[in-house]
């Protein structure tokens, strides 16, 4: 089971630059808003795509999607952690939760 990720904690990280935070809806929703540095990387695109977007297996990851009820940051992070990747999080919580409390995202 993929580790969790505090919002204060994931803000604290995104902050410091000591993190790469992937948004797992991507595509229209990625375009629309996400969070501040997040990379688009959905589900099905993981195994064509991970290894240009994520260049580093052990650099820190955080994936997350619109809300606890949503499973793409799950299955996001559960395939890289197949692929090797070895830092990966899930914020649960999701952009839902991030905004809700006020912080900034960003749009394409």
């Amino acid at each position: 089971m993929t580790a969790l990720i505090s919002r204060d904690d994931l803000k604290a990280e995104i902050d410091a630059g000591a993190v790469t935070v992937v948004d797992a809806l991507g595509g229209e929703y990625y375009a629309k808003q996400h969070l501040p540095g997040a990379v688009p990387l959905a589900p099905g695109e993981v195994d064509q795509l991970a290894s240009t977007v994520l260049p580093d297996t052990g650099a820190a990851i955080v994936t997350y999607c619109s809300n606890p009820t949503c499973s793409n940051s799950g299955q996001v992070a559960d395939r890289l952690t197949a692929l090797g990747y070895t830092n990966v999080r899930k914020y649960r919580e999701g952009i839902e939760d991030w905004t809700q409390a006020g912080l900034p995202t960003e749009s394409a």
